[in-house]
């Protein structure tokens, strides 16, 4: 753990303060609770788990990020993050693209998070099986999104709108789940050394 002991009650204490602050008058309630649902559910998980099953500083923060990302969407609904608005003129693209980024999250956190348990918890060393079945996983959890996606549309109709952020897009579950895997290829590509590092100092 970094030798500040500060480290993961600040973490803490940043998520619930942005956690509090991106339900301050949301544009859709009901967008927000199912948006913030991961670090509703994640938050004490990691809490009541920080002793008997620490993780690395740099997954911790990473998480945190994570948390942030789907807060802000939660909070605007991602088809109106001004971020995407910004990209949309920067860039002159066709719509908000911020849901892509939050897709792209989606597969460089988790990777790290799938690539961490599978190593502490399994046979598996760093390598090419293990960068593959992270890979697996990760495309596990996008399709499942989409499966919750695809739920939350049948069990609300055009309320869930918002929440679905296809913006028109008939190609819109493909693009996430390709976004997913370009994140968890380029997290696993840059961040392996460095988690390895980290690994070490934990027992297997």
């Amino acid at each position: 753990m970094p030798r500040s002991k500060i480290f993961l009650p600040g973490l803490f204490l940043a998520t619930l303060a942005a956690l509090a602050v991106s339900g301050i008058g949301p544009y859709d309630r009901l967008t927000w609770w199912m948006e913030v649902m991961p670090v509703l559910i994640a938050l004490p998980v990691l809490y009541f788990t920080r002793k008997i099953f620490p993780l690395t500083p740099l997954l911790y923060g990473l998480l945190f990020l994570h948390g942030l990302v789907l807060m802000l969407g939660a909070h605007y609904s991602y088809s109106r993050v001004p971020l995407g608005f910004w990209l949309q003129d920067g860039l002159d693209l066709a719509r908000n693209h911020y849901d892509r980024i939050g897709h792209l999250a989606q597969g460089f956190v988790p990777a790290i998070l799938a690539r961490e348990i599978l190593i502490r918890l399994s046979p598996l060393k760093p390598g090419g099986w293990l960068f593959f079945l992270v890979c697996c996983v990760v495309l596990a959890v996008s399709a499942s999104y989409e499966f919750i996606e695809w739920w939350a549309s049948l069990l609300y109709g055009a309320e869930a709108d918002e929440f679905l952020a296809t913006q028109g897009d008939i190609w819109d579950t493909q693009w996430d789940m390709l976004l997913a895997l370009i994140g968890c290829l380029v997290s696993q590509s840059l961040l392996s050394g460095w988690h390895d590092r980290q690994l070490n100092r934990y027992p297997k």
